[in-house]
């Protein structure tokens, strides 16, 4: 399919559409090697060698980034309700999505992409995509406790399906697998037991697992072999 230069750049993140129009009229932007000065040229990108100053560009139909989100940032695109995570990412797309959410104080593993279709099977209950959480507690957890998340819990009128309790060393320490994603749900799940949770970071999801090289604030696209699993996850084909 044929597109516009100037939206292809746009599409790409290294600048807008004005920026590209300057751009080319200087010059700069060349397709298998032959200079386009009109922004408004059309021209198929997956078929295309795109530099702009020399430096070849990518062509991506989707992006796709892993973000250790820190505290302090809402899952959101706007900053109506705080500081969005999409501050923290660069260059700065207006279609990110995040997948799922992270409440603000709740540190970890957030996916972000720009593929509506993907973002729709990760988080619907169909394909019980995993979530994978590394836990602080007020109180000691129990044995009981890791009985009663196998089974399920009935919460609020609602029935939690059933999760993962692993009991580390130390029990004010624990790793939840979740296979669903509820509103506050670790916290409600733990204070329905009496307990309360005074830490919570998200550590994998699905088959992603959160970097121990990659500090909070910080992100990375994913790799070929991350995007293959993923997908893979939801039934879909890598496009």
């Amino acid at each position: 399919m044929k597109e516009r230069l100037d939206k292809v750049l746009a599409h790409l993140g290294v600048g807008s559409r004005k920026e590209v129009a300057r751009w080319a009229r200087a010059g700069l932007i060349t397709l298998n090697g032959a200079v386009v000065r009109d922004a408004a040229h059309k021209f198929d990108p997956s078929q295309t060698r795109i530099e702009l100053e020399g430096r070849p560009l990518l062509y991506q139909s989707f992006f796709h980034v892993l973000l250790h989100k820190p505290a302090g940032y809402v899952t959101s695109t706007k900053d109506r309700d705080g500081q969005p995570v999409t501050a923290l990412l660069q260059p700065p797309r207006n279609d990110w999505m995040p997948v799922g959410r992270l409440d603000k104080d709740t540190e970890g593993l957030l996916l972000l992409t720009t593929y509506g279709e993907l973002t729709h099977r990760l988080t619907h209950p169909r394909w019980k995509v995993s979530k994978r959480y590394y836990v602080e507690l007020e109180q000691p957890a129990t044995p009981e406790d890791v009985a009663v998340f196998t089974e399920g819990l009935e919460l609020e009128g609602e029935f939690l399906r059933p999760a993962e309790l692993h009991l580390l060393p130390n029990p004010q320490q624990v790793e939840l697998t979740l296979h669903e994603g509820r509103f506050h749900q670790v916290k409600r799940m733990f204070a329905a037991r009496g307990n309360r949770v005074t830490y919570l970071r998200r550590v994998a999801f699905g088959p992603l697992e959160l970097p121990p090289d990659l500090p909070p604030g910080a992100s990375r696209p994913l790799s070929l072999e991350e995007l293959e699993q993923l997908y893979a996850a939801v039934d879909l084909a890598v496009p």
